[in-house]
């Protein structure tokens, strides 16, 4: 039974928080689609994703209307599209990401993932043709987003794979130059992939999931904002974990309430509800970002000595309030540092207080990794494969998901202001403290072992 303040508490949350669901996704398995026809397999891709979509977004729309909780996207995951491209064409592969496109565009959902290929380990023809038409087929479309995943922990880091997606990323922002790049915003590389994100760009149907399933991604970071703040009036010196303990009961409610939204829309759909993901996902709104959450915890200038510590105990604050909300709990699950989303870090990143190195110590403490990084339209592809590299190693030595979205902005300096609109939010061009320096190493190629904690069984 709810108790009178709960509700109350949770429809504040809503109207003055900035509480939202902000992904339902529906996960959608196309490997019935496989035809060595490219007009076929196209056909078939189109009329599948029509038909198991068709209704999600009336009725994400009918249960956000019920429970006055907005839903800010509806998504489709498929399946990785690589296993559908053995033995075609780049062509083909273009064709049918435009065929993806369509089919979102006819189902009025927001964004659609898994574009994808897996090449931890290495590379078919069919993942190679997907990563040699990522220009054009990223910049033919409009929805579509690209994601691979390059390491894991028990396999190691296929170099290989990096150095040629590191290209392709640089040859996606020039073929996107009408649009300052962006069509790299809709690129993420992975390690340790999960199967059941909801999140954009990296959301695709894994294969040890079922024909189709709704995942939920949930936000909150003004919500918990908000706590922090509250907590801090009613005694400025209370203690981290004090904290703490706030911000899990505040991600307790906001995950029961994700999950109740994710699984009417899942019984409406007749199918399966797979789970939430608890992360706090930023927006450029002011009032809805984590920066402000490490402000309100006490770290004046976000970049500063002990904002590595506040992003730990936001991370794992939010994990426990969830994980005791919810049993179905997934995805990336955590806070999410994309700078371009979030106003406080793109400001701190503005101010230089917060630099790509220190976004990168974050990053082994917090979901996902390197995020929406704007930078130098002269950035060498072998730059962006070390860092590529980097994050990876982080994520496999750690046993925990990392990620690399950056978006090289061509004619693009240091300095340089760059808007995006919109989810996508706005930022200054960054870059390494040594932009370049890694061409041998990362030139080599083959492959970075796993770790030896991999040994596990």
């Amino acid at each position: 039974m709810l108790a009178r303040q709960d509700v109350l508490s949770t429809i504040r949350m809503v109207r003055e928080e900035n509480l939202d669901v902000r992904a339902v996704t529906l996960g959608i398995n196309l490997n019935v689609c496989a035809n060595p026809d490219p007009e076929k397999l196209t056909a078939a891709i189109f009329a599948r994703i029509v038909e198991k979509a068709g209704s999600l977004v009336r009725f994400c729309d009918e249960v956000s209307a019920k429970y006055g909780l907005p839903i800010v996207n509806k998504r489709i995951a498929v399946s990785p599209v690589s296993q559908l491209l053995e033995g075609h064409t780049v062509e083909t592969a273009v064709k049918v990401c435009r065929a993806l496109d369509d089919a979102a565009e006819k189902v009025k959902v927001d964004l659609l993932g898994g574009f994808t290929a897996l090449v931890q380990k290495g590379m078919t023809p069919g993942e190679r043709t997907l990563i040699e038409s990522l220009p054009q087929a990223l910049t033919a479309t409009k929805r579509v987003c690209s994601s691979f995943n390059v390491g894991t922990t028990r396999a190691g880091i296929n170099v290989d794979a990096v150095k040629l997606i590191a290209r392709k990323i640089i040859e996606t922002a020039e073929a996107s130059r009408a649009s300052r790049g962006f069509g790299c915003a809709k690129i993420v590389v992975f390690a340790n992939m999960p199967e059941d994100n909801p999140f954009m760009a990296g959301a695709m149907l894994g294969a040890g999931e079922p024909e189709c399933v709704i995942n939920v991604g949930v936000s909150g970071p003004g919500v918990v904002k908000r706590a922090v703040d509250r907590l801090v009036q009613q005694d400025p010196d209370v203690t981290l974990n004090e904290i703490a303990e706030e911000i899990k009961h505040t991600a307790f409610r906001v995950t029961r309430t994700g999950e109740l939204i994710g699984r009417e829309v899942a019984d409406r759909l007749n199918i399966p509800f797979g789970v939430v993901d608890l992360s706090l996902a930023p927006t450029p709104r002011v009032g809805d970002s984590v920066g402000e959450i490490y402000q309100a915890m006490g770290i004046r200038l976000i970049g500063a000595p002990g904002t590595t510590a506040a992003v730990m105990l936001l991370n794992d604050a939010v994990k426990k309030g969830g994980a005791f909300a919810s049993s179905a709990v997934g995805g990336l699950s955590g806070a999410f540092i994309p700078v371009m989303e979030d106003h406080a870090l793109s400001k701190a990143v503005t101010d230089g207080t917060l630099t790509l190195e220190k976004l990168e110590a974050m990053t082994a403490v917090c979901s996902v990794g390197l995020d929406m990084i704007l930078l130098p339209g002269n950035t060498q592809a072998e730059t962006i494969a070390g860092i590529i590299l980097d994050e990876a190693a982080i994520g496999i030595t750690n046993r925990k998901t990392t990620g690399v979205r950056v978006i090289p902005v061509p004619d693009a300096k240091l300095g340089d202001f760059v808007d995006f609109g919109g989810l996508f939010g706005s930022g200054v061009i960054t870059q390494s403290a040594s932009p370049e320096g890694a061409e041998t190493f990362v030139n080599r190629g083959g492959h970075i072992p796993a770790p030896i904690h991999s040994l596990m069984n």
